[in-house]
């Protein structure tokens, strides 16, 4: 294996930060201490999720967003700097955590893998899904603060769709390969047997969604464009891609007239952001509430990719009486 054959190139920002305190020895899983595997860093959850089934034994993976957190705006502290700094290998997403971006820019050099580059996003109004955004350019509207920082409008919740994360995976196996060429075989097959399981995901959501008596979903924040779009749902978001922002009255008025002209039964929070909003939106039209995953981040709860999309599905079913 030629793996640690390549020298390393530290920014000086985090030179200084070595020289300070050791970076290293203030992350309880640092990256860059197992010669016999590949170091991944992943931004956050789906991407670990990715890393360590392509992986397997042969990686090593520090996730920077722990269960339990919120990652859009994480904050890194120095041994995660120091981790993105040492890492063989850090697979990242440009645009949705702007404080990983600017560590990558700065330690990750060559060694970074945005997963934005594999398929385009989508625009976070594409299809008309996205009815947070019908309003844009009224008097009155509401902007969203965070949509530059996430893309300049682009959606990057992709992990909701199965078949393109199956496309990141087999480009992830690719870059792990050229990081570890003796093992590049077992890194594509693995990728292969993964997206065998994600095309039965997909088969599962098309089939368990097909006939349903309603196809809107009214959510938290608008992260499920992808899924909406892969399935031929409607997505009405109470705030838009970043689930900080706080809706104004007028948004929430409109989302009270919309849940109750599509006769919604249930009103969808997350397990990472409060379920306030989403309850006031319940008691006014008659509704019950409900979890519905982005799978941002994994809950303390537990469970992995697969079993809390299974999880999503079936929650979906039964809010849309699905036959």
């Amino acid at each position: 294996m030629n793996i640690r054959s390549a020298p390393r190139t530290l920014a000086a920002a985090t030179t200084a930060l070595l020289a300070l305190g050791g970076v290293a020895a203030c992350s309880d899983d640092a990256a860059g201490t197992d010669p016999q595997r590949v170091d991944v860093v992943a931004a956050f959850y789906p991407l670990q999720f990715l890393a360590e089934r392509i992986g397997g034994d042969a990686v090593k993976v520090t996730n920077l967003a722990k269960p339990g957190a919120e990652p859009h705006d994480l904050e890194l502290n120095p041994g995660q700097v120091g981790d993105v700094s040492q890492a063989e290998l850090v697979v990242y997403l440009k645009g949705f955590q702007p404080n990983v971006d600017e560590a990558v820019e700065q330690n990750a050099g060559d060694r970074a893998f945005d997963v934005a580059t594999v398929q385009p996003l989508r625009d976070a109004a594409a299809g008309g899904h996205d009815h947070d955004h019908g309003h844009e350019g009224e008097a009155g509207a509401t902007e969203e603060p965070h949509a530059e920082e996430e893309g300049g409008g682009k959606d990057p919740h992709l992990w909701l769709d199965p078949t393109r994360l199956a496309t990141v995976g087999d480009r992830l196996a690719e870059r792990l390969g050229k990081a570890d060429p003796e093992r590049a075989a077992d890194y594509t097959a693995r990728a292969a047997a993964l997206r065998t399981e994600l095309a039965k995901l997909d088969a599962d959501f098309t089939t368990g969604l097909k006939t349903c008596q309603r196809r809107e979903i009214v959510v938290s924040h608008t992260a499920f464009g992808y899924l909406t779009e892969r399935y031929q749902l409607e997505q009405i978001g109470i705030t838009g891609l970043s689930p900080e922002n706080e809706p104004s009255p007028q948004r929430l008025a409109e989302v009270i007239e919309e849940a109750r002209k599509h006769k919604a039964t249930t009103i969808f929070f997350e397990t990472l952001v409060s379920p306030k909003v989403a309850q006031t939106i319940a008691d006014q039209v008659g509704a019950k509430t409900a979890v519905l995953d982005p799978l941002e981040g994994l809950s303390t709860e537990g469970g992995d990719y697969l079993s809390v999309m299974r999880t999503n599905l079936q929650t979906l079913r039964t809010a849309l009486s699905c036959s």
